[in-house]
């Protein structure tokens, strides 16, 4: 045999065992390890579908953050991997033909952040006897799910009522708060409320409580307008608001029923109006729950389990009403002016050429911002 047919056998049969490897789905644990980078997952061909089902718009984060951070953590993960993305604009039957769609596209995990926790319970049975895994992401999922991923929300509540307790001082025993809890249907709405209660129960006046359907500001701005109304913008010395959402449609009310000074006003999530709130003087905190460590273990969670692996990085576990759920609680951190620049800007979060535009830059100059 001469040489050029020689090494042409052996490139052939090289070839030959090359081909099946490359080919290999990610279902059975491929060579990638569950902290493997692209590279690796580029090197042992691993591929698949999964989706990403969020839950609404309204929450500026789900869209700029949630969505973005997990989409590119993915792919460098896993760059032959396919992410189907759906978001269900607070309708939880939406939600539920959503990740039907994508169980019949060929997902082999959703990542699920669900509009409605117990409703959704249909979307883990359902996966479960397909033999395709759930990761409930930020809220938690009842029913089969394999992972869960969110922060330790009972905490957000408490840290939202002793930050208004702070702001208020001696007026909390002068008048009375409105409570602008989050939707009744979403679990940490739940948990928000109980944190907020175990503080401000006995320190404070509850005046007016009211449950926020679908999170929504304009519904905020209403209730905060149904309050003033009964108690008087006079008698109101605090609002507590679940999060930056329902924050800005209190305020806006607040300013229509021409209450100044504003009081002080709790919110959630860093979204970028609500720093310039805070910056402003209009808006006491917000609860920073850092997105990009979510959203980047959810993604290698998501990896794993498409790899046929446990999902990597579970410290606990919480309890769904249907099991024990492997899970990573991360910690949330309270932002004020004082800390703006040491938690949001250190982390990238927000960038202070968004922070700090137009009316905003006076603010911004005296915070130390520029």
């Amino acid at each position: 045999m001469n040489g050029r047919l020689r090494a042409g056998l052996i490139a052939a049969a090289a070839l030959a065992l090359a081909v099946p490897l490359a080919g290999c789905a990610g279902g059975d644990g491929g060579s990638t390890a569950g902290g493997g980078g692209s590279a690796s997952a580029s090197a042992s061909g691993a591929s698949g579908t999964i989706a990403l089902l969020l839950p609404e718009t309204k929450t500026a984060r789900y869209e700029s953050q949630d969505r973005p951070l997990f989409e590119a953590k993915f792919k460098e993960l896993c760059p032959n991997c396919e992410v189907l993305y759906s978001n269900a604009d607070q309708d939880a039957t939406k939600q539920q033909q959503q990740a039907e769609a994508a169980l019949t596209k060929g997902a082999k995990v959703l990542v699920l952040d669900p509009v409605d926790g117990k409703a959704a319970a249909n979307i883990a049975a359902k996966a479960q006897q397909q033999g395709v895994k759930v990761v409930s992401y930020d809220r938690l999922t009842q029913g089969p799910i394999d992972a869960y991923i969110s922060f330790d929300n009972e905490r957000v509540g408490k840290m939202q009522g002793e930050g208004l307790l702070k702001a208020l001082g001696d007026k909390a025993s002068s008048g009375q708060i409105v409570m602008i809890n989050g939707d009744p249907t979403d679990n940490n709405a739940t948990l928000f409320k109980k944190g907020a209660h175990s503080v401000l129960d006995g320190k404070v006046k509850i005046g007016k409580e009211y449950d926020t359907p679908t999170w929504s500001p304009d519904n905020a701005q209403r209730e905060m307008e149904q309050a003033i109304t009964a108690l008087g913008k006079d008698k109101i010395v605090g609002v507590y608001a679940a999060n930056d959402g329902t924050a800005g449609g209190a305020i806006a009310a607040l300013k229509g029923a021409g209450v100044n000074p504003l009081p002080p006003v709790t919110g959630q999530d860093a979204e970028l109006a609500a720093i310039q709130r805070i910056l402003e003087g209009e808006q006491a905190l917000t609860i920073y729950k850092p997105i990009k460590p979510e959203a980047e273990q959810a993604a290698q969670m998501a990896y794993d389990l498409l790899q046929g692996k446990p999902p990597s990085g579970t410290t606990t576990t919480v309890n769904n009403e249907s099991k024990d759920v492997p899970s990573v609680i991360l910690d949330p951190i309270e932002v004020t002016k004082s800390n703006v620049k040491d938690t949001v800007i250190k982390d990238g979060f927000w960038k202070v050429d968004q922070i700090c535009t137009g009316e905003y830059a006076k603010a911004c100059t005296t915070a130390g911002l520029s």
